[in-house]
């Protein structure tokens, strides 16, 4: 018997062609190793200030040609805009200034999964299902290990677990007011949310980094830094959320989905091949635990969905 999938025409769980393959590899690929890129921005750039460019850039020029999402209130849009920008950008840059390498960064931030979990069910009353507990264990207990040899690692300190942790929390929020937003155009919604970010930012850079650091970094950012921070924007929002955006639009979740499980994977290798970050087994632990978590919450539906499917 053909599965329901099959009978409508719509892909199978699970199936991607090879070209949105591909393309879905590529996203990633420029979320694993924009970490890499954010560490050569910031030996320019302070970091308030460099999530502040990362955002104008964002919103300009894109608010010119794509209209505000209608459907989206502007308390919404600003919610998102502080959350991602200033909670997760602002904290995430500072944190990785001199307080946690860039392959850790990009595992330890994959918390967020976690705290929108935990948020849904705080504000939405969503249930906890019994595989998510099992899945946010694996994960404690790796992120619990970091924190365990923040002090044996010179590039990573207690308070950038925290910092980064904090950084998760805001993604997590974020992705709470993106939910409550609904079905709108993705880059429209990013674009738009993204003007409510830089003027707290570059008041937070002005008030903690000061104008002469502001503009020292400014006059000794040359074109590999720019181009660093085109990569922010350009790189991560405009075809990142983009082509993901394409991707859930015409594929199951289940088939795009699992391919963010390999945005640490491409960080940390990122990390350790271009920075020469060590990799020694306890992190390599650490990072198993955490995937085995994400791996655990994102894919045990999804094999459970697959299933009933398949006996249709």
């Amino acid at each position: 018997m053909k599965s329901a999938a099959a009978a409508t025409g719509a892909p199978a769980p699970g199936a991607l062609p090879w070209l949105a393959a591909l393309l879905a590899l590529a996203v990633v690929f420029v979320w694993g190793t924009n970490f890499v890129v954010i560490k050569f921005a910031l030996a320019q750039l302070p970091p308030l200030l460099l999530a502040a460019l990362r955002f104008a850039l964002a919103a300009v020029p894109l608010v010119f040609f794509l209209p505000r999402p209608r459907t989206v209130s502007w308390r919404n849009l600003a919610l998102y805009g502080v959350a991602i920008g200033v909670g997760q950008f602002g904290l995430l840059f500072y944190a990785m200034t001199r307080h946690i390498s860039p392959g850790l960064a990009s595992l330890v931030i994959q918390a967020q999964v976690f705290f929108t979990v935990a948020l849904a069910m705080a504000l939405a009353g969503e249930r906890v299902r019994p595989h998510q507990v099992v899945a946010a264990a694996l994960a404690l207990g790796g992120m619990a290990l970091i924190a365990s040899r923040s002090g044996g690692d010179s590039q990573t300190s207690a308070l950038g677990v925290l910092l980064a942790l904090g950084a998760a929390f805001s993604w997590g929020v974020g992705n709470m007011a993106s939910r409550a937003a609904g079905r709108v155009n993705v880059l429209a919604y990013v674009a738009w949310s993204s003007l409510f970010a830089v003027p707290p930012l570059l008041v937070a850079s002005f008030c903690y980094e000061g104008w002469p650091r502001m503009l020292d970094g400014l006059k000794a950012a040359n074109g590999a830094t720019w181009a660093a921070v085109l990569w922010q924007s350009v790189g991560n929002t405009m075809f990142g959320y983009g082509a993901w955006a394409w991707l859930l639009g015409r594929y199951s979740a289940s088939a795009v989905s699992p391919f963010a499980l390999l945005v640490p994977v491409f960080g940390m290798g990122a990390a350790a091949l271009t920075l020469g970050e060590a990799m020694p087994a306890w992190k390599l632990l650490a990072a198993a635990l955490v995937l085995c978590g994400l791996a655990l919450n994102l894919l045990w539906p999804l094999w459970r969905r697959w299933l009933a499917l398949a006996s249709r």
